[in-house]
């Protein structure tokens, strides 16, 4: 009589299977979930040098209005910036004295002089800069004021500059964009003036003004003599409304390793790659610094969530001390790393014009590890592992092929063995389950996708405010439909090889991946798939071991030779589960012995799914081995039962620890873009990809899952599904924005107000405003992706003298003058505003000059080949009156007065100032009639746009 071996807790059978699989999994997604919805604590005692509750202080004065540059409160803010400067200055020298110690010395620079003409693509800019910079000399630094001489550059090794701009949109109060890193700039200079804490280069704070409006703020920078100063930077930024501070992008490995020094570092390089594929469009100072001026640096901005992102919820309270203190903790040490380093590899080198950084650096790889870990390592260091493992990979597992048919226990892909006496087949079912993955891995997949697809159809927005629910519906799609089909391939064809086949099918997956992503880091730089190589590298390992067990099999000739005999086989081989003789298909012959109720065959599925082996009932002494897993091929009776555990513990954790947080920050930054016109299907299909790359590695076991945790799966699934497809995609938490501008016809007095936005949604809206009641005109934008509804009126107060509201019509005044055969000047001034224009309607400027403005810097210079179409106009000064010379020739033969055509377009001002209710009619009234669940936003830099056309 046989007696039941004990229970394995580690054998590859459906109760280990199931429990270890689901613990492990769950051991790190729950604790990845965890770490990306919360911000790391902010410490309850101030460290030495920084001063978190004046951070908070600072914070809740600057955001007390919106203060975009083009607004008096912006005035205000600046003023106050120097006061504050000026303040924690003397404070720091005055508690040196007190410890009879001393501070660097430091230079307050009020930068009003500094003017920019620049030209990108069919649009040209004069702007006049409001920056203030804080000096902070390093002891390194040469004891010389070599600005204060015209034209002279500064020498030596160079420092540091730390940029964030104090101008907020004139919808938004500026909490994360940027307040937190004004404030943080501050506390900054008090570290940095605490004796303990001067730098060894010199450290340049920067407070720009004009981030918000074409990043004028940080060209105008280019300008300063400290501009030939500063090697490197960091700059800080907010693209979302609080949460944590990313590394948004960084320029090479050795400002990075800079950052990594971060108590609570947080990001991955292919938010960078998102920025040099073109996939995020919109742009901060880093593409100014890095790009144009160039410098090597950090971007380290805020990134979620996008809903309050340039509205009235960017503000003190929807934020917290905990993300300002994730802001300044890696503001400080990325600083401190940058202004201490005592080597060559930032050394600016002396030119005529200042100092130019030491080289472009190495490209590098860097992500976070649980938010407080941090990798960063060379983009060649990536390539080459991927190289060595895409080659060695590969030969590894031909070489074992080939011991294993040396050894004769090469099994895989072999249907049947000859004897060679008797010239008789021997069937091994050695091919069976190879052809299973197709199926088990398509399906699901496919099925994700055509959600994806079903839910961008009927409900595109979901997304934005149920992220999770998305999330779960993938999911529970993906892994219900690989254990239903696994069980249904397993149960028709039982093979012992479906863990090996499973692993060999993602191996060579995951090898053709890496190929593309090592494509990428070779002739792209990409790295943003560095998590392909770990992937590769843990599948490679699973893959192997499979092949490795198959050492532990009898040799085929003696597996033939106790086939052949028809005995028992000796412990170890397994028993005949019916006569492998024969073919597999073939059907026992019954005797008077058999049973009436064939015991091998399941006859349903459903109890097939339910039982873990062979019951008592179905094991008759003496037919089976215990060491045979239901009716799977009897040779496989010696392979290791643990092995399973070593595959999944070199798979499992490597890939959700690496592919989950990304998984989880894509989602965050992308899931409320559709908003803004990017295509939501963009992101249902991502998170159908990245459920597909979570959970393929539960492949090679799920068919060994119960039915439990599945079937629950599916009825999540259906749950999910039907609130995906019916649920209202907005909240008062997850506002939907509004994009709102207004356009004033000066010459007709004409007010045109227009709301921009998602359909259905934005035609919601309109049709509760009072003012827009039945003369909605509503059409799509090609241009903005999204529909832009208009109406007539209420006409803006935004011109006043007192409390008298001035005529519009003389808001803007300008005149035109004939200064050559193809040139003319205009003269322009707007009342309240310091931002006018010059718009074309056909005809292209091939050039223009403000008269008493800065020469054109080179650097700026990328006009189109269509020539310039807009000329927009900055003052410092309120009521600025513009001169303004522009060409029309395109060759010297070329004459305006030769034009058979007039020459038309319109001079317009904007204004932007929207701190007082009454001020902007229509935009008070959005705010009080839209649904809870919409938020306004401007649509371009000016609120109210008013205009006067002109024909040469």
């Amino acid at each position: 009589m046989a007696f039941p071996k004990a229970k394995n807790p580690l054998a590859f059978t459906p109760g280990p299977v199931t429990i270890i699989l689901t613990v492990v999994y769950l051991a790190l997604l729950i604790p990845v979930i965890v770490i990306h919805e919360n911000v790391p604590a902010a410490p309850r005692t101030s460290p030495k040098g920084l001063d978190l509750t004046e951070a908070w202080s600072d914070l809740q004065t600057l955001t007390g209005g919106f203060h975009p540059y083009n607004s008096h409160r912006n005035d205000i803010v600046r003023s106050w910036l120097l006061e504050r400067i000026d303040g924690i200055h003397s404070s720091s020298v005055a508690a040196a004295a007190a410890a009879n110690k001393t501070t660097p010395e430091v230079f307050v620079f009020d930068d009003l002089t500094s003017n920019l003409t620049s030209i990108d693509g069919q649009t040209g800019v004069y702007f006049e800069g409001t920056n203030i910079l804080v000096y902070i000399r390093g002891w390194e630094d040469k004891q010389e004021n070599w600005w204060e001489v015209p034209g002279k550059a500064p020498t030596g090794k160079g420092g540091v500059l730390v940029n964030a701009h104090y101008d907020s949109v004139s919808t938004g109060y500026g909490a994360t964009d940027d307040g937190v890193g004004v404030v943080t700039c501050l506390q900054l200079v008090r570290y940095f003036l605490t004796p303990e804490h001067a730098p060894r280069r010199g450290l340049v704070v920067m407070f720009n003004n004009g981030e918000e409006d074409y990043l004028n703020g940080a060209r105008a920078y280019s300008q300063h003599p400290m501009a030939k100063f500063a090697h490197t930077f960091v700059n800080l930024e907010g693209a979302g409304a609080g949460g944590r501070a990313t590394l948004f992008r960084s320029s090479d490995l050795e400002v990075t390793q800079a950052y990594a020094k971060s108590k609570s570092p947080f990001g991955s390089v292919l938010s960078a790659n998102g920025f040099e594929s073109g996939v995020v469009r919109s742009q901060t100072d880093y593409v100014v610094l890095q790009g144009m001026l160039g410098l090597r640096g950090l971007d380290i901005a805020f990134y979620e969530p996008r809903a309050r992102y340039h509205t009235d919820q960017d503000d003190a309270r929807h934020t917290n001390m905990d993300s300002l203190w994730h802001m300044i903790s890696a503001a400080v040490a990325s600083t401190q790393s940058l202004v201490s380093d005592s080597s060559d590899r930032f050394d600016g080198q002396d030119k005529d014009d200042g100092l130019v950084p030491s080289g472009t650096g190495t490209d590098a790889v860097w992500f976070d590890l649980f938010g407080s870990a941090f990798a960063v390592f060379r983009v060649h260091t990536l390539f080459a592992l991927s190289v060595t493992l895409l080659i060695v990979a590969p030969l590894t597992l031909l070489v074992t092929s080939i011991a294993l048919s040396k050894a004769d226990k090469m099994y895989l892909f072999r249907s049947f063995a000859r004897v060679d006496i008797s010239d008789e087949t021997i069937s091994l079912r050695g091919l069976r389950g190879f052809f299973r993955f197709p199926f088990i891995f398509a399906i699901p997949t496919g099925v994700t996708v055509g959600l994806a697809y079903l839910v961008t159809k009927i409900n595109p927005f979901i997304v934005h405010s149920s992220t999770y629910a998305v999330w779960s519906m993938m999911i529970s799609a993906w892994v219900f439909l690989a254990w239903f089909v696994s069980c249904v391939a397993d149960f028709s064809r039982p093979s012992a090889f479906h863990r090996v086949y499973t692993w060999t099918w993602i191996f060579v997956l995951s090898w053709a991946f890496l190929v593309i992503a090592t494509i990428y880091e070779n002739e792209r730089g990409l790295a943003g798939g560095y998590f392909m190589l770990f992937y590769f590298a843990g599948t490679f390992l699973a893959t192997w071991i499979s092949y490795l067990e198959l050492f532990s099999l009898p040799t085929k000739t003696e597996y033939i030779g106790c086939s052949t005999q028809g005995s028992r086989r000796p412990s170890g081989f397994g028993a005949l589960s019916g006569d492998e003789n024969q073919d597999e298909d073939e059907v026992e012959a019954a005797t008077e012995s058999t049973s009436l109720l064939r015991s091998q065959q399941r006859t349903t599925f459903a109890n097939y799914v339910n039982v873990a082996g062979h019951t008592d009932e179905e094991v008759e002494e003496g037919e089976y081995d215990p060491n045979v897993y239901r009716h799977e091929q009897t040779w496989s009776a010696s392979l290791p039962r643990w092995t399973w555990i070593l595959q999944l513990l070199l798979t499992v954790p490597i890939i959700l620890t690496l592919v989950a947080p990304l998984s989880l920050f894509l989602t965050s930054a992308l899931h409320q873009t559709g908003q803004d016109g990017n295509p939501s299907l963009f992101v249902y299909m991502s998170i159908a990809i990245l459920t597909t790359v979570l959970f393929m590695p539960m492949l090679p076991f799920i068919h060994r899952y119960t039915y439990h945790i599945p079937i629950f799966l599916f009825f999540v699934l259906l749950g999910t599904l039907i609130y995906n497809l019916v649920a209202f995609p907005f909240s008062d938490a997850n506002r939907m924005k509004v994009y709102f501008s207004q356009q004033v016809d000066l010459d007709q007095g004409n007010t045109t107000t227009y709301l921009t936005g998602a359909l259905p949604f934005v035609e919601d809206v309109v049709r509760g405003l009072p003012s827009a009641g039945g003369q909605t005109d509503c059409v799509w934008k090609e241009a903005l992706s999204r529909t832009q509804c208009s109406w007539t009126g209420p006409e803006p107060h935004v011109v006043s003298s007192g409390n008298v509201s001035s005529p519009s019509s003389d808001w803007v005044s300008f005149t035109t003058e004939s200064t050559g055969h193809s040139s003319v000047r205009f003269e322009i001034s707007g009342q309240n505003t310091r931002s006018c224009r010059i718009t074309m309607d056909g005809h292209p400027i091939t050039n223009f000059n403000v008269v008493g403005g800065s020469a054109p810097d080179k650097r700026f210079l990328h006009p189109s080949q269509d020539g310039i179409h807009e000329v927009r106009l900055w003052s410092r000064d309120w009521e600025n009156k513009w001169t303004v010379d522009v060409d029309f020739s395109k060759n010297e033969d070329t004459t305006l007065i030769a034009e058979s055509a007039p020459i038309t377009g319109r001079v317009s001002c904007i204004w932007s100032d929207n701190n007082s209710p009454g001020l902007i009619p229509a935009l008070d009234e959005v705010r009080q009639y839209a649904p809870a669940w919409a938020t306004v936003t401007k649509l371009t830099d000016g609120l109210v746009e008013g205009y006067r056309k002109f024909e040469l």
